[in-house]
């Protein structure tokens, strides 16, 4: 894990910025099943009966409002199959791939924030 101790902080105009950037990057991007949902569908375009089946504990009215949210944001494509019963299908688009390194940061931090639980658990023991 790094760390920024010796590091100067950073002026107070460049944390203004910064703040801006991450609330910006944090409304777009915030809530529980967004990040999840664009992983989802970058390993395979799928169907919103696919799509709950894998992501257990989200409801029918939550993941339509989500897949919306994140249509609108362009990280991810509906595409519409006029079958019948119509075909509706969900894919990444090229720019959700731009969240692939904050996704990997964002699951690295998560794995050492899950040992130092459980290292902490296991020190009040």
């Amino acid at each position: 894990m790094r760390t920024t101790i010796n590091e100067p902080l950073p002026d107070k105009e460049e944390c203004t910025s910064s703040l801006k950037n991450a609330l910006d990057a944090l409304s777009v991007i915030n809530g529980r099943w967004k990040l999840a949902l664009i992983l989802c569908l970058m390993q395979s375009s799928k169907r919103f009966s696919e799509i709950q089946h894998e992501m257990t504990g989200i409801s029918s009215r939550i993941l339509a409002k989500e897949l919306k949210d994140l249509e609108l944001n362009d990280f991810i494509k509906r595409h519409v199959y006029p079958t019948t019963p119509v075909t509706i299908i969900y894919e990444a688009t090229g720019y959700s791939r731009s969240l692939k390194s904050l996704i990997g940061e964002l699951s690295a931090w998560g794995g050492q924030h899950r040992e130092k639980i459980k290292e902490s658990i296991r020190n009040q023991s």
